[in-house]
């Protein structure tokens, strides 16, 4: 049996795979890729102290705290976690569908305390009926964009948002690309698209290769009027 038969029959390797739910006690001991950055226990205890119910859940993965506040809170817990635990950077901020019957969506911010060297995520759930969200804009200035982003592709509304548009699709599209109901091939004829060829006219198919149309070779291209 040569050595190239031999070497296809072996089992492939197996990845290590370390990102596994833990208790809070083990996580930073156990699991290789948590950060002494993250041990934000005594953090959350005052968080609890502070806000009590509007805490809702406290969880820790691969080393990570977060925390799942209540919506109507969230803005008062982010500007006292600021003012009174130096969580003054906003290092991100976004949205989740979670496709569920319940809270369909999820909002996170990462926040980090530069003095400290610590960091933490909140978490927010929104109901599909609602789709509103308190604006954190006037706590973190930085925000904005990240809020107008969860905008347009969640359809999330942030109240009190200053200006609260389109990051990426222009405003007139009427839909929210990162839904989970979005197909991801795009919704052919949702918004005018450059032609395939330079010659050639508006498209209104995100992909029309995926749907039988194939672009010509250059070699095939109709001449234009200035090249004739």
């Amino acid at each position: 049996m040569s050595e190239k038969t031999t070497n296809a029959h072996k089992a492939p390797k197996t990845l290590p795979f370390d990102f596994v739910p833990q208790e809070a006690e083990t996580a930073v001991k156990n699991n290789p890729h948590a950060k002494a950055t993250t041990e934000v226990d005594d953090v959350l205890d005052a968080l609890s102290s502070q806000f009590g119910d509007a805490v809702l859940e406290r969880s820790v993965y691969a080393g990570e705290r977060t925390a799942l506040v209540a919506l109507k809170s969230v803005q008062d817990i982010c500007q006292w976690l600021k003012n009174e635990q130096g969580f003054t950077y906003l290092a991100d901020l976004g949205g989740a569908d979670r496709f569920t019957e319940d809270d369909r969506y999820e909002v996170f911010y990462n926040l980090v305390s530069i003095e400290k060297g610590k960091r933490l995520r909140l978490m927010v759930r929104v109901d599909e009926e609602s789709m509103t969200v308190p604006s954190v804009c006037s706590v973190f200035p930085a925000a904005n964009w990240n809020e107008r982003e969860a905008w347009d592709m969640f359809g999330l509304r942030f109240e009190g948002h200053p200006d609260l548009r389109r990051m990426f699709m222009p405003e007139d599209f009427e839909y929210h690309p990162l839904r989970k109901e979005f197909p991801l091939l795009g919704i052919p004829g949702s918004m005018p698209l450059p032609p395939q060829v330079p010659t050639g006219e508006l498209t209104g198919d995100p992909y029309p290769a995926a749907h039988g149309s194939k672009t010509p070779k250059s070699y095939q291209e109709v001449e234009s009027e200035d090249e004739a």
